[in-house]
């Protein structure tokens, strides 16, 4: 089975090798994607591969293909991988070259796609709620940038899950910016509040999304920061992302919310979702 692509070839994913004077491992010098895949199709890879263009042209890295050639790639590689359900990284680098910190004048780009499965149970298991732990926001101030410096939400995320939570969700001073690994909606007064589109965010394409389907089903969307002062008025909290979709948030900080079951604006974003995927992805 072909699952990798790899600077023009393919290959199995063990037989693959990347330069130890490559920048993505030196200096976390490069961008990424993650995008689902459902009964053999990608879903949203259009947002996704537009995002990928977005972080290229603000960490000035020239992409190696232009993105009707990358999207071939990736559906080239889905055919030989033979995955029907899972999920595709993409990853590309400013290349390999002597380790300086400024930009290496003739380095290529190095770029990685890989299709793997995802662990279907989890994520059964997550759609019915998961816990979360508030965590001071200590990033850099590029969050919309895909880049792959992140260690601070990799620090966050592990502080989260040795306490038992799954999430950690950050918060700058008083307000609530995104988790670790996703984006947060919270239902205040029937209304759905998320961050606003800033540089303090990754805008998720699942996030955009959700606003989308709440939009055309009457539900109305603030997009601002809620403050921690807000939480306990909060009636339901889920996360977004590619691979975990919308996920119940039935506690944070060890504070219940809605009787620790998924809430009903909730349920019916999650309804909505899976039509679009329905679809979407047939």
């Amino acid at each position: 089975m072909l699952d990798t692509f790899l600077n023009g070839e393919y290959y199995k994913s063990d037989e693959a090798r990347v330069s130890i004077e490559d920048r993505g491992f030196l200096f976390g010098d490069g961008i990424y994607e993650v995008v689902r895949i459902y009964n053999g199709h990608y879903f949203e890879l259009g947002q996704h591969l537009a995002r990928l263009e977005r972080s290229a042209r603000k960490t000035f890295l020239t992409l190696p293909y232009e993105l009707s050639r990358i999207e071939t790639i990736c559906h080239e590689l889905l055919q030989k991988s033979g995955i029907a359900n899972g999920k595709l990284y993409m990853q590309i680098t400013r290349g390999s070259a002597p380790r300086t910190h400024e930009f290496p004048l003739e380095a290529a780009p190095t770029i990685l796609l890989k299709v793997s499965e995802v662990n279907e149970n989890q994520l059964r298991k997550n759609k019915i709620g998961v816990t979360a732990l508030t965590l001071p926001d200590e990033r850099w101030n590029h969050c919309d940038i895909k880049s792959l410096n992140l260690l601070p939400n990799v620090l966050a995320k592990q502080q989260a899950r040795s306490q038992g939570y799954y999430e950690a969700i950050f918060v700058h001073g008083q307000e609530i910016t995104e988790g670790a690994s996703s984006n947060v909606f919270v239902v205040l007064d029937h209304k759905l509040t998320t961050a606003p589109e800033s540089n303090r965010i990754l805008l998720g394409i699942t996030r955009n999304v959700v606003i989308e389907l709440a939009a055309e089903a009457g539900i109305p969307v603030e997009e601002r920061f809620v403050t921690l002062e807000e939480l306990p008025t909060a009636s339901e909290l889920f996360i977004t992302s590619t691979v975990d979709e919308i996920t119940p948030v039935l506690s944070i900080d060890g504070h219940t919310l809605n009787g620790a079951v998924a809430g009903e604006i909730t349920g019916q974003m999650q309804t909505l979702f899976q039509q679009k995927l329905s679809m979407s992805c047939r």
